[in-house]
């Protein structure tokens, strides 16, 4: 797993197909807060109809690597949201 002193506040999270995910707004309990407006964008409205309105987070298990100023995934874009957690769910 990759240190999570190494993400960064407004670094993009990318999928392992290149497809953004969304944006930093911080780590927290082992997983990475996506900034609200941006968090799992295309891919949860494609999936599922739109999640604006409250963040999202994707697990630390799930980051293959720290590149610049980009968090790589080790899921695509479209796995990566079947792995997103909401604000309630537990860490």
């Amino acid at each position: 797993m990759t240190d999570a002193n190494a993400i960064r506040e407004h670094m993009d999270v990318i999928g392992a197909d290149g497809a953004r995910i969304g944006t930093v707004d911080r780590v927290e309990g082992g997983r990475i807060k996506l900034t609200k407006v941006e968090g799992f964008g295309e891919q949860m409205e494609a999936a599922e109809g739109s999640h604006a309105g409250h963040h999202h987070y994707v697990s630390l298990g799930l980051v293959a690597g720290v590149d610049g100023n980009q968090v790589r995934l080790s899921a695509s874009g479209a796995n990566a949201v079947l792995f997103e957690e909401e604000e309630g769910d537990n860490a």
